[in-house]
């Protein structure tokens, strides 16, 4: 065997090789790997996208969450002034029922205290009328003594 015969051969081969590798292993390698790199890109870029969204989301949220908070202290500050007003509302119709009772009361004892009188008057008329029948020792007669007893009663 010759060496240089076997090292031209296997230098051959080697081109033959190369050769082949370059023409059809080379760019379907080629396009896997720039498929590849395109799907790592695109991938990448969407993670940016997404996590731009997700801060303009959590902005967007922050936001809602202090508008919510604003007008729940509205609510409460609307709420609490309302209660307010129903109470000052309360009172005044509470002062107004309490004296509404208290005109109704002060009539119903001055009526009270005029039935009082009349029966006190009455009752005096009746023990002057029996003093009197004792006095005299006779029975005085109502009916003829009317003028007397009323003007008796009027005057007590």
């Amino acid at each position: 065997m010759n060496i240089n015969f076997t090292l031209i051969s296997q230098a051959m081969a080697f081109a033959i090789f190369i050769w082949f590798t370059v023409r059809f292993v080379w760019p379907p390698l080629m396009r896997a790997i720039e498929n590849r790199q395109k799907t790592i890109a695109d991938g990448l870029a969407a993670g940016e996208r997404g996590k731009r969204e997700l801060e303009l989301a959590s902005q967007r949220s922050g936001d809602v969450v202090r508008e919510a908070k604003q007008r729940a202290s509205d609510i409460i500050a609307q709420a609490e002034k309302r209660a307010a007003e129903i109470l000052d509302e309360a009172k005044v119709a509470a002062r107004e029922e309490g004296g509404r009772i208290l005109v109704g009361a002060k009539a119903e004892v001055e009526q009270e205290v005029f039935r009082a009188k009349e029966v006190l008057r009455q009752q005096v008329a009746d023990l002057a009328l029996a003093g009197a029948a004792k006095i005299l020792r006779r029975e005085v007669d109502e009916k003829a003594h009317a003028e007397l007893l009323a003007s008796l009663k009027a005057e007590l």
